[in-house]
């Protein structure tokens, strides 16, 4: 036998000499061949049942027009087209307003948790798990009930104390999402709840990030836009050196390029939104015109400053002194999660995609994929933007000073204004508000 091996090795039969062809196959085919396993056995040891690839969805347009050109150069101007399409419609939601981009997220919301739900509907559907798609839907409804309940609380208090429904529902919001949660409570859906904890409490981060300002939610969704444009466009020219097993296609080149691109960028697009007042209020609830708006005064954070350079930077530039908003100061830290961190959330969704042999978790995008694909590293950015702003920007809030002082009885109200009164006159701050207001 060991004889015979190795003259199969040297010498081949005529019948079974190996046919020519321009691709032989990537490497993981041919280290399963290697291996002397079939990929029908491999996915019969993994357990992992095959999940449908859905066909190509490109455009017949672009098919045509592009078909004289390499698959590599085919599909660059096919996710160039489509990213432009993208940003134009990106930039048309901002003008829309902030109600508009919150209906926006949960859309976006709904369509990613559609799309993980089916790839698992593939994997239960083999065990004949009943009810999962229809229990997975009442799970999504329950969580957003509860998440949004809160903020609607938190954000729009004098709004919902006016309607006595409203008030009922905020006061037991926590107890009925419970009750809610447990009607549908089954120990076998572990896959639901994991997508509900990826999709939907990133989701509601956004919207609470964007509840801070639009600049808190444009710069960073942006930053994460500007590296993925700028990793691909440098990994696609200069990319030689390969960055990560999971996602074969990224570069170092790439991942440096997108890294310093993205940090310029972020400057940049902060000293113009700084500037503009719908970008840096948050958005309130007017009680006068029964309206939401985003008008105030901008903080400390979006006013200009000076600040002084460093010794090695002024002897290059000749400045003493330059002048930025304090934000921009916060955009790099912001760049740099974007570039070097951010992109860990590709990784994890390349991993979960090669774990169940899908290309893509959806075709709604031609040359994208699904919307997963297009948000798996914005959804890491929005916790990261959140504790950000929770851990450095963020000050006592007053509305929910006094949301919690008019839930308290009348004698702990009247203790709380003398206890403030004497603090006010102790600072001598009250006589002058008495003397104004003579």
């Amino acid at each position: 036998m060991t004889e015979l091996r190795k003259r199969g090795v040297r010498d081949t039969e005529p019948g079974l000499q190996p046919q020519p062809s321009e691709d032989r196959g990537s490497d993981s085919e041919l280290k399963v061949e290697k291996d002397g396993v079939s990929d029908n056995e491999s996915k019969v040891d993994s357990g992992v049942p095959e999940v449908p690839v859905p066909p190509d969805d490109t455009p017949e347009v672009l098919n045509k027009a592009l078909s004289g050109l390499s698959s590599r150069w085919k599909n660059w101007w096919v996710r160039g087209i489509l990213t432009l399409a993208m940003i134009s419609f990106f930039f048309f939601i901002i003008y829309l307003g902030p109600m508009v981009l919150m209906m926006i997220v949960l859309c976006v919301q709904i369509k990613c948790f559609h799309e993980i739900i089916t790839i698992g509907y593939s994997v239960y559907h083999s065990y004949h798990l009943p009810w999962f798609r229809t229990l997975s839907w009442y799970f999504l409804l329950c969580v957003n009930y509860f998440f949004y309940g809160e903020t609607v609380t938190d954000y729009f208090f004098t709004l919902v104390q006016r309607e006595e429904p409203l008030r009922i529902l905020s006061k037991y919001h926590r107890f009925i999402s419970f009750a809610l949660y447990l009607t549908g409570t089954n120990t076998e859906f572990g896959w639901t709840h994991v997508t509900l904890l990826i999709v939907v409490t990133q989701s509601h981060l956004i919207i609470h990030n964007l509840f801070e300002g639009m600049i808190w939610f444009i710069v960073p969704i942006s930053c994460v836009i500007c590296n993925d444009i700028m990793a691909y466009m440098f990994g696609f020219f200069f990319g030689r050196t390969p960055l990560i097993k999971l996602s074969p296609k990224k570069t170092w080149e790439g991942f440096i390029g997108g890294f310093f691109s993205t940090i310029v960028f972020g400057i940049m697009l902060s000293y113009v939104m700084a500037g503009y007042r719908c970008f840096v209020c948050p958005v309130e609830f007017n009680n006068d015109s029964n309206s939401f708006q985003v008008d105030c005064e901008p903080s400390d954070l979006f006013q200009l400053q000076d600040y002084a350079l460093p010794s090695v930077l002024e002897s290059v530039t000749g400045w003493t002194t330059v002048r930025l908003y304090p934000f921009q100061i916060h955009s790099i830290a912001l760049s740099t999660f974007a570039s070097i961190v951010g992109p860990f959330g590709g990784f994890f969704a390349s991993g979960f995609k090669r774990a169940f042999k899908i290309k893509d978790f959806a075709n709604t995008i031609p040359g994208h994929g699904g919307i997963m694909d297009r948000f798996d590293c914005q959804y890491l950015m929005a916790t990261f933007v959140n504790v950000y702003i929770a851990s450095f920007i963020r000050g006592p809030n007053p509305s929910k000073v006094i949301q919690q002082l008019l839930a308290l009885r009348a004698d702990q109200q009247l203790h709380i204004f003398n206890s403030l009164k004497a603090h006010l006159i102790e600072k001598g701050l009250l006589p002058a508000l008495e003397e104004a207001a003579a």
